[in-house]
Order: structure tokens, then sequence, then C-alpha cells
């Protein structure tokens, strides 16, 4: 099942970000004592109590006075959307304002789970200032620090006691589950209708159309498949209109759930900055991936067009270079029977497995080719590789000096790697460990 989302809401400079940072264990927003300062919304992997979840931090949108509480109102409705648990963060030194009521309002008669969270609790003795806060009418507030790391083990808690029960997954190994994403209006209903052939999902030239998640299961020669078609990046009236941008929590969903991601750009309007932040999302999620360009239909080319599209394709998607590229048009369907086999290819790369003399061989080759270059005199010694899991496939390098590792290096492996073995459509992940004894 997908992991559940969390989603931390509230006012601009309530710590939103610090407290985003010590949940997901790195510094991954950009933390100023000023309101604004977040210019995306970020997305993390955390886990507690043996639960992973993810976790948005939702602030940060650049506004000025006069619109405050426009922008935390569409903020908290986005949350109230698409997240399982909202984290309510008030400032315990502010106390409550005007804002922070506009946002109770707004999650009491949603009716989803809050954990109301009041920061800048600095000094554990004065957690009395906390309880003004029940007026907001839900319940007891947590009293926390998120720059000094108070309180954010109970807030966990709590927030982890709201999870829904873990279920089975639905499919079974054999059905390989596939997820559209894309920004709005690029095409991602039509290409499921085209690739079924009917009409089975409401296709509609009005961005947004897709409100929820729809799972539509096929089989094509004998191998079953799973259609995960998601809103992606919609806007509901005026209030979405400066924040549609942030709105990726449902493709998210989609994105855990899936094996093989069908990243969507829309043909005619060429690649767009929120196209990377969208592919990013598929890729650190370790999911095998194709590019599909839509609507080349309506391209206007000559014999070299789509080469120089897919090579704007590789400079932008520098990170996704394993990725394949398919050029489709769901209205005529042109080429559309090459997409399918390209998804069963990146699956099987996706779950396959190399035997570990195989890959020690490849290693060995590569390090009598090119030697790991030496630091102060030392010199990465590679001593064993092997394969410890797959989708993606994670490989394991244990070496005498892990810091002796340099990316470089490292990239220059995985390519040889994938020389060797082929891994298109996945990405492949590589750890260093040092060597133990026992090993």
């Amino acid at each position: 099942m997908a992991k559940p989302i969390v989603a931390i809401v509230g006012r601009p400079n309530v710590g939103k970000s610090t407290v985003f940072n010590r949940i997901a264990g790195d510094r991954l927003a950009i933390v100023e004592d000023r309101p604004g300062v977040t210019r995306d919304r970020l997305y993390a992997n955390g886990e507690w109590l043996s639960r992973q979840f993810s976790i948005i931090d939702t602030g940060g949108i650049e506004i000025g006075d006069d619109e405050l509480l426009r922008s935390v109102r569409a903020q908290a409705e986005m949350a109230i959307d698409e997240a399982d648990v909202i984290v309510f963060m008030v400032d315990g030194k502010a106390g409550i304002t005007p804002a922070d009521a506009e946002v109770a309002e707004l999650l009491f008669r949603a009716g989803k789970p809050v954990v109301l969270a009041v920061n800048k609790v600095d000094n554990p003795g004065r957690q009395v200032d906390a309880y003004e806060f029940y007026s907001l009418g839900f319940g007891e507030p947590v009293a926390i620090s998120g720059t000094h790391g108070l309180g954010i083990g109970d807030l966990l808690d709590k927030v982890v006691g709201y999870f829904p029960e873990e279920q089975e997954e639905e499919y079974g190994e054999d059905v390989i589950r596939v997820t559209l994403i894309g920004r709005p209006n690029v095409g991602k209903s039509s290409l499921v209708n085209a690739i079924l052939g009917e009409e089975r999902v409401i296709v509609s030239p009005q961005a947004g159309t897709t409100r929820d998640a729809v799972d539509t299961p096929f089989t094509r020669n004998g191998q079953q498949y799973v259609l995960i078609d998601t809103a992606g990046m919609r806007k509901r009236g005026k209030i979405y209109e400066n924040t549609e941008k942030y709105s990726v929590m449902r493709a998210m969903r989609s994105i855990e759930r899936a094996d093989v991601a069908l990243i969507v750009i829309d043909g005619t309007e060429g690649i767009v900055e929120q196209d990377k932040h969208i592919a990013g999302y598929a890729h650190e999620a370790g999911k095998a991936a194709v590019f599909v360009v839509n609507k080349w239909d309506a391209v206007e080319k000559d014999d070299k067009t789509m080469q120089k599209f897919a090579q704007k394709i590789r400079e932008h998607f520098q990170f996704m270079n394993y990725a394949p590229i398919a050029f489709v048009s769901a209205k005529t369907k042109q080429r559309l029977h090459k997409l399918l086999p390209l998804v069963d290819q990146a699956a099987e790369n996706h779950a396959m497995r190399i035997a570990t003399h195989m890959l020690n061989d490849v290693v060995a080759d590569a390090v009598a080719l090119n030697p790991p270059p030496t630091d102060k005199g030392r010199r990465l010694r590679i001593n064993y590789v092997t394969q410890v899991a797959v989708k993606p496939p994670t490989i394991v390098l244990f070496v005498n000096e892990p810091e002796l590792m340099h990316f470089s290096y490292e990239r220059y492996l995985e390519n040889k790697i994938r020389e060797a073995f082929g891994f298109e459509g996945t990405p492949v992940r590589i750890f260093t460990r040092k060597k133990t004894r026992e090993e």
C-alpha cells in the first residue's frame, strides 16, 4: 500500500520547515527567520515506530501581507484534500492569531485527523504556554521546539496513531503497476483511454478533470497490468491559481504504488521546470520510468525534430538518462504500440537480480581498467560486491574506507554495471560500506 501522507500546515514563520527537517533527518528545507522563505513544497520520507510515511512541508508561498489569509487558506485546503494526517503548527511565542483561527476553522470542518503542534516552546518548564491553544478545538496540543528537537517524539507518537491499518498489497507480483504522472492537461487520461482502446476515464480539455487516482486492470499479450491514472497537479477555483505547482501529493501516492512511472510531457509545449520536479519524485522513489512525449501529432516537425526533442530531454533530465523515450499521440494512437514493450522492459530490469560472481567480475574489470584515485596516499580498495535488493536494483560495495569513494568514481562503476547488464528504464542504487571482520 502507499505510504501515509503527513502534511505540516500553518501560517508563515511558525517553524514548519525546521520541524520538517527534524523529522526528515536532514536539512532539506531552507530555514530563515522571515516569512515566505520556502519557495517550493518539499517532500521527504520519514519513519517512526516502524511505520514509514511521506511528509510534506507546505510552508513558504511568497506572499504580501494583504494576501496572508488567502494563501494560508490555500495551503490548508490542499492539505485537507490530500493528506492522511495534518500537523497544524502554531507559534507558542506569538499566541493565537487570526490566521491560525482561519486554518483551524477549515481543518475542523474537514474532519481529517489533526495534531496540534505548538512550536518554539524552547524551555520545557514553560509548556503551560501551549494551553491557550486548546481553544482551537483540536484537543491537547503538543509542545515542541523544532530548533532544539524537544517534543518531536511525542508529536510523532500522536501522528502515527492516526495512520490507517497496513494492508496487504492488492495485486500479485506478476502484475505490472503503471502510473501516469505529469502536469495538468498533458493527456494522461487520454493515454489511458488510448492504451485500453475504450473510454474508461473521463477526458476533458479543462486542466484538473481527474479528481482521484483510478486503478484500471487489463491484460495484453498474456501480461497483466494495472494503470493508475492520477489527478496530477490541479487547481480548484481561484484559490489554486497561484499554488497549482505545489499540488502533487496525489501523484506521489500513485508513484509509491507503481512499478513503472510514465512521465507524460506535452510535445506541443515542450519541457518546463515542473516536469523536472515530477520526474524527480519518481527517480527518488526508485521507480522504473519511461518518458512519454504526448500530442506528437500536433507538433510541426522535420526530419530532426524528434532527435532534437530527445536531446533536450537528456539535457534537462541528466539524472534519468536510463529512462527510454516514446513519442506518441493519444489522439491518433501514433506509436502507441511501442509503449507497453518499453514498460515491460523497464519492469523486467527494475526487478532484475544479478549473480554475485558476475557483479564482482564486472567491477574487478572496471577497477583494472581505471583504478580508483588516491587521496593523501590512501587508495580505495573494493573487496566485495553484491546486490541486496530489487525494485530498484540495489548494489552494495564493501570497501576498505567508504570516505575514499568519490561520487564520480561511483558513477563510473554504475556506468560499467549498466554497460554489462543493461538496466534500461530503472535507476540503480549503489551504497558503499566498510567491510567488517565478520563479512
